[in-house]
């Protein structure tokens, strides 16, 4: 018996596709976004109008001498004079009080070997005032050549033709020390400053007497009297107990003087004199 295949043959079936569903898209809103953008964007361009009109106002002012310097003030100078620190200043009259730069002023005054420090103030309407403190010297040191010593030890000026030469003499240091051993070498000029600070308080024995000031590494300090030359052996420390306990003979050995070869200071409870 035959059977009929096409009855048994399946339908294609029919592919039904997915059900999609629509999303609406919201509309975006560009206010959102641009209106800060225009908002600081109005700020920022405002600032730079106005900052352009400080800074053309300011150079403008600059330009012009709304104030000009009608005089330069010196105070503290003594040994300098006046019209030397006004020139070193380079400021002249009619020059704008508002252009011109303080710092760098100060700085070209203190070039000087002579000014310890400087102040430098302007004050309206066209005024420039300086106020200085200059170095004096306590000593002439010895360093292959000579220089100006200050309290501090810190040899600030070399002599030249005509300088003052009636200051007691530092010797024993050398410029070399300065670079070889910059600590000691200076450790050594405070000590003698320091020395010479001590001799300004005594009554007998005093800083006129003293003629030099000699350093060895070894023994220290000596003194050589401006009269006679006798070394006083003193050491590196406690200058005043020293000289007060010398202070006490001294014009009793100054008598005796041509048969001294030296005096030695630098025991704690005792003076050693030395006679030929």
């Amino acid at each position: 018996m035959m059977t009929d295949l096409r009855h048994f043959v399946e339908k294609p079936t029919r592919k039904v596709a997915a059900n999609r569903v629509k999303v609406r898209k919201e509309p975006i809103d560009l206010r959102k976004y641009l209106l800060p953008a225009i908002r600081y964007g109005s700020r920022a361009g405002l600032l730079i109008v106005v900052g352009g009109m400080l800074a053309a106002t300011v150079k403008a002012l600059l330009q012009t001498t709304p104030f000009p310097v009608q005089q330069v003030e010196v105070r503290g100078a003594q040994r300098l004079t006046p019209a030397e620190i006004v020139a070193m200043t380079g400021v002249t009259p009619g020059q704008n009080l508002l252009a011109l730069h303080l710092k760098a002023i100060g700085q070209q005054v203190a070039r000087n070997p002579w000014i310890a420090s400087v102040r430098v103030q302007r004050f309206f309407p066209g005024t420039v005032a300086l106020s200085v403190t200059e170095r004096k010297p306590v000593a002439v040191a010895n360093l292959g050549l000579l220089y100006y010593l200050d309290a501090q030890g810190e040899p600030f000026k070399p002599l030249n033709f005509g300088d003052n030469l009636d200051l007691p003499v530092v010797t024993g240091l050398s410029d070399d020390g300065l670079t070889t051993d910059p600590a000691g070498t200076r450790a050594a000029l405070k000590g003698a400053c320091d020395l010479l600070g001590a001799l300004q308080q005594h009554g007998s024995f005093i800083l006129a007497d003293v003629s030099e000031i000699h350093y060895d590494r070894d023994h220290g300090f000596t003194l050589f009297t401006t009269s006679g030359a006798v070394p006083i052996r003193i050491g590196t420390d406690d200058f005043p107990g020293k000289l007060d306990r010398f202070a006490r003979i001294y014009q009793t050995l100054m008598t005796q003087q041509s048969g001294l070869q030296y005096i030695d200071l630098d025991y704690s409870d005792r003076i050693v004199v030395k006679k030929s």
